[in-house]
């Protein structure tokens, strides 16, 4: 393959990149972060004062993701998942963006989901039973 012809797909594959790059920073994150960190559909929404928990479930595993309403400086956020039965998988700290992905193998069994941003928190009690 002739220099010219390579040196034109290495310009190209740049500059495809550049615009994928910037693409991504344009979309905000929450808007996007738990279907892109979570397998399968979603099954539940739990809507609260300061954000909301995003709950997926797929071939008997359950994810779920806290995100706050207005992404902005560090704060503390939570989320957990519990298999009826089993301790829960939590994801606590301060973040921007979101706490989780937490996954679990519940199979056909209850889970108990929770999560918080700040102040503002919700737990599902058991469902998906």
């Amino acid at each position: 393959m002739a220099s010219g012809a390579i040196r034109r797909r290495l310009v190209l594959g740049a500059a495809v990149l550049a615009a994928s790059g910037a693409l991504a920073l344009a979309v905000p994150g929450g808007a996007r972060a738990a279907d892109e960190l979570c397998a399968g559909r979603v099954v539940k929404t739990l809507p609260f004062t300061t954000g909301s928990v995003h709950v997926y479930k797929r071939d008997g595993y359950v994810c779920a993701v806290t995100l706050p309403d207005r992404p902005g400086g560090k704060r503390t956020m939570s989320v957990s998942v519990q298999a009826r039965g089993n301790r829960p998988v939590v994801d606590k700290g301060r973040y921007v963006y979101r706490a989780g992905p937490v996954t679990v193998h519940a199979g056909h069994r209850c889970v108990r989901v929770t999560g918080s941003v700040g102040s503002g928190s919700v737990s599902s009690g058991w469902i998906l039973c």
